[in-house]
C-alpha cells in the first residue's frame, strides 16, 4: 500500500512541484509528484505529519491551497523522490495570474551575469502566466514560450529541482529567449526609449497583457500632447515608478505599501504629496500608481530615473492592443516610437485598479485574474453556471466545483470591438477551464449585448434583475450563507432595469439570493435626452431643480443650454425615461456647483470631482424628505442654494450632500434590521466605489452587520458574480 496526496487550488506554475521535492528530501519521503487536470498529485510510500504540515505552512508565495486530500492507493513506487511528467489534460485546477518580477530577478538583471539587462528574466516566483497560457495543464508547450527552444544553460536550470527556475515555463535568457526591439530601430532599445522619453516623446511599450502609451510624468507638455493625440482631455492617467519615487510624490500608508507591492502589482490610488503636473488627473486629489512589474519596465525606469505615465494603449473605447502589427496600425497616430518584443500575448488584460484605504477593487484584471472565489455555505451542490454580466464594465463569471471564476474587465459592450472580445472571452474561458454550464445567468435588460449573445447559446437562461445581482455579489463575496436570512441591499449606481420597467439606480432592497422585495429608494426623475443625461450633468440638475420648484435657478445656472427644448421633450415624455439613479443625482449636484456641467469626458468624472472636493471636517448633512422609504432629494436644492448665497465653500457643500445622502439611506436600512426583517446590510453598486460615501454609510451603521466589497468590484464589473450566485441558488 502507498498513499496519494491530492493538492487542489492555485498550485500550477508557482514552483509547487520543486517545493514538494525539497520537502520530500527534508523528510525522507519516497515517491513522486506531478501536475494533472485537478492540481498537484503526490504519491508516496508513507505519510509524515510534519510533511503534511509543511505543505500548508511553507507554501510558495504565489500558491493558494484549497484542499489537501490524503487517501490510500495500490501502487509500486521506486526509491527516492522524483518529479514526474504531467498527467492528462484538463481544467479542474486553478490557473495562476501573472506575477510581478520578484526581488531576486530584479537583482539579477542589475548584476553581472548572463541575464544582466535581460528584459524577460523570470522564475517560478514571478513572470507571465495567464497572459501566455494557451491551455492546461500549465506546461511550456502550452504557452507562448513553446517557440523558444531552451539553451543548455536554461535547460539545466529548468531541470534542477534545487534551482528557483525548476520548471519555470517562461524561463529564458538572451541566448535562447524573446528579445526587445524598438521602432525606429536603434542599437540599444532601452537607452533609445529613455532618450526619447526624456525628450518629451510618447512611446508605445508592450507589457504583459497589452501595450501602454508612455511619457515622462514630470513633463506637462508631453502629458498635454498625449491627451491631445488620444482625445482624452481629463480622465486620470496611471503612473509607474519604483517605490522610492512613489514615496516622493504620494502619501502611502502601510496598507497601501503592502497592496502596491503585491505580486499582482495593481494600480493603487494614492493621495498626492509632492506636486506633479495637474494634467495627470485634473480635479482629483489622488493619482493611480503602480510599481514596475516586468524586467522591461525596471530597465526603462532605471534608465530614465523619473516616474512615467503608463496608460492603456488603445483607441478610445476599444480594447487594449496586444499584437505588434496591431500596435503599428492602431497606435501609430499616438506614438513616436514602439518598444516591442517577439513573445505573443494570448489574452488582453488591462491593469487592475485598486484602493487600499478602504480596501476595494475598482477594476479586476491583470494580476488578479483568473483567481477564484469560494462559494458560500449552502452552494456545495450547485450546478455549473455561466453568467454574462451587463453592458458596462463587462466581465463574465463561471462557477464550478464550489468556486467562482470572475473574468477580467473587458470594457463597455457599446463598442463593437469590445463586443467581439467579449464573445472571444466566453469561448476562451469555457475551453480553458473545460466548463460546460447547466444554466446561463443574464441581465433582464433585453437590449444588453451580453444578454443578446446568451440567447444565441444552447443553455437554459435565468434572467436576473440588475440591482438584485449587485446585492447578491456583495452577499456572495462575504460568504453570506444560502440560508443565512434576508439582507437589506442599499444599491447605488448609474442605471439598471427594474421590474417596474423604469431605470433604477438608488434602491433599498430586502431579500436573499432567491428573490427580493423593493422597499424604497430615491424618487425618480426623467433622464432628459436618454443616454445624453449621463454625459451632460446640467440635464440632471435642470430636471431635479424643476421638480423642486427652482426652475429660475436652473435658468440662471445654465443660460446657454437648450432648456426649453428639453423641458418640452420631458413634458411630452420624449426620450426621457424615469430613473431613480443615484449616479445622476451626483451629476446634478456637481453641475450646480459648476463641475463640468455641460459635459464630462469620461464616466463618473463629475462625481469623482465632487468627492475630491469634500471637506473632511464637515459634520452636517443636508436633509432629504422621506415618505414610506421613498427618498426625495427636492429639499436639498434650497439648502444648497442658501449655502451658496451665504458664500459657504464648495468643499462644505460637497461634504453636506454626501453626508445627507449617506445618513438617509442608512436610516432606512437600520430600521429594517432593527425591526427584525433583515439580518445584515449589503452595500453595492458603482457609487460605493466612492470611498467617502462608503465610509459615511458604514459610520452611520457602525453597530450593525454591514457587508461591503473588497475583492469583487462594487460596480458592474462584479455583476456577473452576483448573477451566478442567484442562478445557482434558484437551481440547487
Amino acid at each position: 500500500m502507498a498513499f496519494q496526496i491530492r493538492i487542489r487550488g492555485q498550485v500550477q506554475g508557482v514552483g509547487f512541484r520543486p517545493f514538494i521535492w525539497q520537502l520530500a528530501q527534508r523528510f525522507g519521503i519516497e515517491g513522486d509528484v506531478r501536475n494533472d487536470a485537478e492540481g498537484v498529485l503526490i504519491r508516496c510510500v508513507c505519510v509524515d505529519d510534519g510533511f503534511l504540515n509543511a505543505i500548508r505552512a511553507e507554501t510558495p508565495q504565489l500558491a493558494r491551497i484549497d484542499a489537501v486530500e490524503v487517501s490510500e492507493i495500490d501502487a509500486a513506487l521506486g526509491k527516492g523522490f522524483t518529479i514526474a511528467q504531467s498527467g492528462a489534460k484538463g481544467a479542474e485546477t486553478r490557473v495562476t495570474p501573472d506575477a510581478a518580477t520578484c526581488p531576486d530577478c530584479v537583482t539579477e538583471i542589475r548584476s553581472a551575469g548572463r541575464r544582466h539587462g535581460y528584459a524577460f528574466t523570470n522564475c517560478t516566483h514571478c513572470g507571465p502566466r495567464f497572459t501566455i497560457l494557451k491551455q492546461l495543464p500549465y506546461d511550456r508547450a502550452q504557452t507562448s514560450m513553446a517557440t523558444f527552444d531552451m539553451c543548455d544553460d536554461c535547460a539545466a536550470e529548468y531541470g534542477n529541482p534545487a534551482d528557483r527556475r525548476f520548471h519555470a515555463q517562461p524561463i529564458a535568457c538572451p541566448a535562447c529567449g524573446p528579445h526587445v526591439l524598438i521602432e525606429p530601430a536603434a542599437v540599444d532599445p532601452i537607452a533609445d526609449a529613455a532618450r526619447r522619453l526624456l525628450d518629451g516623446q510618447i512611446i508605445a511599450i508592450k507589457g504583459l497583457g497589452g501595450f501602454h502609451l508612455c511619457c515622462d510624468a514630470t513633463n506637462p507638455d508631453a502629458i498635454a500632447e498625449l491627451r491631445r493625440r488620444k482625445h482624452r482631455p481629463t480622465k486620470p492617467l496611471a503612473l509607474m515608478g519604483p517605490i522610492d519615487v512613489i514615496e516622493t510624490y504620494a502619501r502611502i500608508s502601510d496598507s497601501a505599501r503592502e497592496l502596491i507591492s503585491d505580486p499582482a502589482a495593481p494600480i493603487v490610488l494614492l493621495n498626492k504629496a509632492a506636486p506633479l503636473p495637474d494634467g495627470l488627473a485634473p480635479g482629483q486629489t489622488q493619482l493611480g500608481w503602480m510599481l514596475p512589474y516586468t524586467p522591461l519596465h525596471h530597465l526603462i525606469l532605471d534608465a530614465i530615473q523619473r516616474p512615467l505615465v503608463m496608460t492603456s494603449g488603445n483607441l478610445s473605447g476599444e480594447p487594449q492592443v496586444i499584437g505588434n502589427d496591431e500596435a503599428r496600425e492602431k497606435l501609430g497616430q499616438f506614438a513616436d516610437a514602439f518598444v516591442m518584443h517577439n513573445r505573443d500575448i494570448q489574452r488582453r488584460l488591462d491593469d487592475s485598479v485598486e484602493r487600499a484605504d478602504p480596501p476595494m477593487v475598482l477594476r479586476r484584471a491583470r494580476g488578479r485574474v483568473p483567481g477564484t472565489f469560494p462559494l458560500p455555505p449552502g452552494f456545495e451542490q450547485s450546478k455549473p453556471i455561466i453568467a454574462y454580466g451587463g453592458q458596462m464594465k463587462s466581465a463574465i463569471c463561471l462557477t464550478k466545483n464550489g468556486q467562482a471564476l470572475l473574468g477580467h474587465h473587458m470594457g463597455d459592450l457599446d463598442d463593437l470591438l469590445c463586443g467581439i472580445e467579449f464573445e472571444k472571452a466566453v469561448a476562451d474561458y469555457s475551453a480553458l477551464f473545460d466548463h460546460s454550464p447547466a444554466f446561463a445567468a443574464v441581465d433582464a435588460h433585453a437590449g444588453y449585448r451580453s444578454t443578446q449573445f446568451a440567447q444565441t447559446q444552447s443553455v437554459e437562461q435565468i434572467e436576473v434583475w440588475h440591482h438584485h445581482a449587485h446585492m447578491a455579489a456583495c452577499m456572495g463575496e462575504n460568504l453570506w450563507p444560502l440560508d443565512g436570512g434576508k439582507v437589506v441591499g442599499l444599491i447605488m449606481d448609474g442605471t439598471g432595469l427594474g421590474p417596474d420597467g423604469t431605470l433604477w439606480g438608488g434602491e433599498i432592497l430586502l431579500g436573499d439570493y432567491r428573490g427580493f422585495d423593493h422597499m424604497g429608494g430615491l424618487s425618480p426623475a426623467p433622464l432628459a435626452g436618454g443616454d445624453m443625461a449621463a454625459r451632460e450633468p446640467w440635464r440632471n440638475a435642470m430636471v431635479r431643480l424643476d421638480q423642486a420648484g427652482l426652475s429660475d435657478w436652473a435658468d440662471n445656472l445654465f443660460p446657454n443650454a437648450p432648456r426649453d427644448i428639453l423641458r418640452h421633450a420631458v413634458a411630452k415624455g420624449l426620450n426621457a425615461p424615469m430613473s431613480s439613479s443615484a449616479g445622476r443625482l451626483f451629476d446634478a449636484v456637481a453641475a450646480v456647483l459648476g463641475i463640468c456641467p455641460m459635459g464630462q469626458s469620461f464616466e463618473g468624472e463629475a462625481a469623482m470631482r465632487l468627492e475630491a472636493l469634500i471637506d473632511p471636517a464637515e459634520k452636517h448633512g443636508y436633509a432629504f424628505r422621506v415618505s414610506n422609504r421613498q427618498i426625495d432629494p427636492a429639499p436639498i436644492w434650497q439648502q444648497i442654494n442658501d449655502d451658496l448665497r451665504a458664500d459657504t465653500s464648495r468643499e462644505k457643500i460637497a461634504a453636506r450632500f454626501h453626508l445627507g445622502l449617506a445618513k438617509v439611506f442608512a436610516a432606512q436600512a437600520r430600521d429594517l434590521v432593527q425591526s427584525g426583517q433583515a439580518q445584515a446590510i449589503a452595500l453595492s453598486g458603482g457609487c460605493f466605489q466612492n470611498a467617502a460615501l462608503l465610509q459615511m454609510v458604514c459610520n452611520a451603521l457602525d453597530d450593525l452587520p454591514v457587508l461591503i466589497h473588497r475583492r469583487i468590484p462594487a460596480n458592474d464589473g462584479g455583476l456577473a458574480f452576483g448573477q451566478a450566485m442567484i442562478a445557482a441558488a434558484k437551481t440547487i
